[in-house]
């Protein structure tokens, strides 16, 4: 299998499973992805994803450049266009548990994810005008959205690599941790929003999501129309209940 789609309680694993190839991202790997994240989606007893890359040296160095050919302009564009279920189209939240290389394609996976969280180890770039191509799964358009404007430009126009450290200091991810506490950490920030109201977690992350490109007025409105939604949710009301009563909610996502 080219994409390990493992479950642990509410928690889904989804590996990109390609180590001898830095986990690059070829046609079975795209393949597998989607329908892991179709299954995640459509599973009601899943909560939070986390994505990831096996091996010591990747969570995914990119693009399969074997799998590149020339395309006369309209070939090109055929095989780029169609709907594509992500990370970011999803409500449920995604954690991204980087490592090693996260570069070109790579690292367009993580920024589709809710939270990204490092090793002390990885480096994360987007090389494609090295090659004379450019970023074709949306780093153009989210870099820019996530850092700063000029940070995000000399990335993608240079193609030069940052370290996790420096990933940290311009909040393209969240926390640095040592490799052998990667996915320890990331299953803990997983089990912690796993024992919050779902209902909340979904409209919180599809407010945040919907709601950036929005004027600000336009985001409240969202906001409120969210929020008196899940008023009529029995979460909330187990929520409330539990609060008043100060035991642990039982959430039940309906």
């Amino acid at each position: 299998m080219a994409v390990n789609y493992e479950k642990d309680g509410k928690i889904a694993i989804i590996t990109i499973n390609r180590p001898e190839a830095m986990n690059s991202l070829n046609v079975d790997v795209r393949k597998e992805m989607q329908e892991a994240l179709e299954d995640f989606r459509d599973n009601p007893d899943l909560w939070v994803a986390i994505i990831t890359g096996a091996g010591d040296r990747a969570f995914s160095a990119g693009a399969d450049i074997k799998d590149f050919r020339p395309a006369a302009a309209e070939d090109a564009e055929k095989t780029t266009a169609g709907p594509q279920v992500r990370a970011d189209t999803i409500w449920k939240p995604f954690i991204a548990a980087i490592h090693g290389y996260c570069l070109g394609g790579g690292l367009e996976l993580a920024m589709t994810c809710d939270i990204r969280i490092a090793a002390d180890n990885a480096k994360l770039g987007q090389p494609e005008v090295n090659i004379g191509f450019m970023p074709g799964a949306g780093a153009t358009q989210r870099l820019p959205r996530f850092i700063p404007r000029a940070v995000a430009a000399e990335i993608l126009l240079t193609g030069n690599r940052i370290d996790a450290q420096e990933a940290l200091r311009i909040g393209l991810v969240s926390r640095v941790v040592p490799r052998d506490q990667l996915m320890p950490t990331a299953m803990e920030i997983a089990n912690t929003i796993c024992e919050r109201g779902p209902l909340g977690v979904r409209a919180t992350k599809e407010a945040m999501v919907r709601g950036y490109d929005m004027a600000l007025e336009d985001g409240l409105v969202l906001e409120r129309k969210l929020v008196a939604h899940i008023r009529t949710t029995d979460d909330f009301m187990e929520g409330a209940r539990a609060f008043a009563q100060k035991r642990p909610p039982e959430y039940k996502a309906k």
